[in-house]
């Protein structure tokens, strides 16, 4: 009995380990323990040796082969970069009838004539409509004299965004810089398609 006890016992033991043998140890078989550690097998990754990667908490990752062993430093997760959120005018209401009485009280002031308000007239006629709120999508110019960028007009005042008085003195500072009056401008404008 003892003897065939033994035989039994052998016969299971042998028949266990031709079981165990039979598991392919590359197949992608996840299991997680209650430590938190994921085991996966990964294939081969050591020169046809089948491997098993240990994923671990934390910034490494432990490979084991049956000859060897590798850690490695988990990659850095790809963070993008968050994305600029547009610039959107702000809720206002413009009045493109006041914002001309002030512009040509500020043209008088400059010892500009009727003509030049005139000229003035016809630029921020087809620049804005003499929108304060005025904004190019495509190029970015903003305001009532299509600033480019709009915040320019902050050296005028913090107010750029909405005051059509700000906006008209930085406008017509610009136009006397560069073109010297607003017919100088409006004669730019009808040549280039732009001032």
């Amino acid at each position: 009995m003892k003897q065939a006890l033994t035989v039994g016992f052998a016969s299971a033991a042998s028949i266990g380990i031709v079981l165990v043998n039979l598991v392919d140890p590359t197949v992608d078989a996840r299991a997680t323990a209650a430590s938190g550690v994921e085991f996966a097998a990964a294939g081969d990754r050591f020169e046809g040796r089948s491997v098993q990667d240990l994923e671990l908490e934390g910034e490494y990752t432990l490979s084991v082969g049956r000859e060897d062993y590798a850690v490695e430093k988990k990659p850095e997760p790809i963070v993008e970069a968050p994305k600029a959120v547009a610039w959107a005018p702000p809720a206002v209401q413009p009045d493109p009838g006041s914002a001309q009485g002030y512009a040509s009280g500020a043209v008088a002031a400059r010892g500009w004539g009727a003509g030049e308000f005139d000229c003035l007239v016809a630029l921020w006629n087809r620049e804005s409509g003499w929108r304060v709120n005025a904004h190019n999508a495509s190029s970015g110019a903003y305001g009532i004299p299509q600033a480019l960028p709009g915040s320019k007009m902050a050296s005028a005042g913090d107010d750029w965004e909405t005051n059509a008085a700000t906006q008209i003195e930085w406008g017509l500072g610009y136009i006397q810089g560069r073109y010297g009056s607003p017919c100088g401008a409006w004669a730019h404008s009808e040549s280039a398609g732009w001032y």
